[in-house]
């Protein structure tokens, strides 16, 4: 008797916490007519090499990782990301005392815009959002390779921030609110 009770006690816990788990769904909340997208190369706006295509492609591997977005030509996609390098900043951090005042380590700093647009009205759903990202780099006597490696970095943080972003844009509501929840811009 004492073993039906148990059992009578867990199959209704468990009924009762099942029950709250139905209406969730490991589904996107994106719309299906929605998940394709274009990304241009970025337009590098600033006097810092290769970061435009660098950003790019890291942004294009997140959408690819992310899952939710497939990545297509810009007459294909249903939506176009449109992003620029508007701004970039290195300073230095620590300096090696054998060399004077000749830095050996940095901070980096990027901000980027980034526009959304829906390729079937040609309606802007996000105009010029900003987003930042840093890094530190070491020189190592390379100035060059270690701000393209920290390039790298910055792009990956950039490309996340944007996927995140994205992912949680309402894009069925009226008025094209971003969702709660969504990875805020630094």
């Amino acid at each position: 008797m004492k073993n039906f009770i148990n059992a009578v006690a867990v199959a209704t816990l468990l009924a009762a916490v099942l029950c709250g788990c139905a209406s969730y769904t490991w589904k996107s909340a994106v719309p299906e007519e929605y998940r394709t997208v274009a990304v241009p190369v970025f337009e590098n706006r600033t006097n810092a090499a290769e970061l435009g295509p660098i950003t790019t492609q890291q942004l294009r591997r997140e959408l690819q990782r992310e899952g939710t977005f497939k990545l297509r030509r810009t007459g294909d996609a249903a939506i176009e990301l449109q992003g620029s390098i508007v701004n970039v900043q290195r300073g230095a951090l620590t300096y090696d005392r054998s060399l004077g005042t000749r830095a050996n380590s940095y901070r980096y700093v990027v901000t980027a815009e980034v526009s959304i647009i829906d390729k079937k009205t040609g309606k802007v759903l996000v105009d010029n959002r900003k987003y930042a990202a840093e890094t530190s780099f070491l020189t190592q006597n390379d100035l060059l390779t270690g701000q393209r490696n920290a390039a790298m970095r910055i792009g990956q943080d950039l490309g996340r921030q944007v996927v995140d972003d994205l992912v949680a844009w309402s894009f069925g509501s009226p008025k094209g609110k971003q969702a709660t929840g969504a990875g805020k811009s630094r």
